[in-house]
């Protein structure tokens, strides 16, 4: 979708990430969708498993996912006001209207744990084209490291500022930093005085197994797994184990902080 990727891979399993993932507020999408005039077309693009797919179909009348892998396609959720694409990873205007649908015809855009991949110029192009004109809504969000308790948390993050991959490092600074230097030329929303970020919440009751199935869902994780590196090896697990069960309890609640930047386009947009 108009971007250098998106996560995860398509050779990446599709259940894995979909299991592993935290799922998205529902505060989150009334918040939006409070700020979209009308309610009847929204586009999820890098929609990978569908998160974001439920509540979007439960607010607009029609919504459409796209994403560069049919096979986490697969896994997103089937519902009657739901149709899912497979593009390629640039689009052309001509594809945006074969497969999502016509220029200024689009109420909301969004885009959930994904932008940060994305060639923004490209994208943006599609943007104005594809959003109603004027107050159109895109809204972007990421979500950033796990929050469990002190002990766990000691153990997670010596282990994520060690971790690398292609591109990782450039992909997690813009998450790192709440998408405060994501390039997002657009019109802050009515109501609000500018364009965010704006915070949010996950919450996610988690095992051990659980928490390292989001770890093993990691884009740096399964490009080094590719190449015969075990970035989890037993010494990190054993690790993870000690601090986990340092309370006595096998589940935990695992936050996952939320940052939405959120605009609309004008007449000139």
């Amino acid at each position: 979708m108009a971007g250098k990727g998106q996560l995860p891979k398509p050779s990446y399993d599709a259940k894995k990430y979909s299991s592993g993932r935290p799922s998205y507020p529902i505060q989150l999408f009334k918040f939006i969708a409070s700020k979209t005039p009308d309610h009847h077309f929204a586009w999820d693009v890098g929609t990978g498993t569908g998160q974001a797919i439920p509540h979007l179909a439960e607010l607009y009348e029609n919504v459409v996912g796209t994403d560069i892998s049919q096979t986490q396609l697969d896994s997103a959720p089937k519902l009657p006001n739901v149709k899912y694409h497979a593009t390629p990873p640039v689009i052309s205007v001509s594809d945006l209207e074969q497969m999502v649908g016509p220029q200024s015809s689009i109420d909301l855009i969004t885009v959930a744990q994904a932008m940060h991949w994305f060639d923004l110029t490209k994208f943006y192009e599609l943007v104005r084209c594809a959003l109603k004109k004027p107050n159109g809504v895109i809204a972007a969000w990421c979500y950033t490291t796990p929050q469990v308790d002190n002990e766990v948390d000691a153990v997670f993050w010596p282990f994520y500022k060690g971790f690398s991959g292609p591109g990782w490092a450039e992909a997690t600074g813009a998450v790192d930093d709440h998408y405060t230097s994501i390039h997002f030329p657009f019109q802050p929303v009515d109501g609000v005085d500018n364009t965010g970020p704006f915070e949010f919440v996950s919450e996610k009751v988690m095992t051990l197994d659980d928490y390292l199935t989001y770890i093993r869902s990691w884009s740096a994780y399964n490009d080094a797994k590719l190449k015969g590196v075990e970035m989890l090896p037993d010494e990190q697990v054993e690790k993870f184990k000690r601090a986990w069960s340092s309370d006595g309890n096998n589940e935990k609640v695992v936050r996952f902080p939320i940052y939405l930047r959120i605009g609309k386009v004008g007449d000139t947009n």
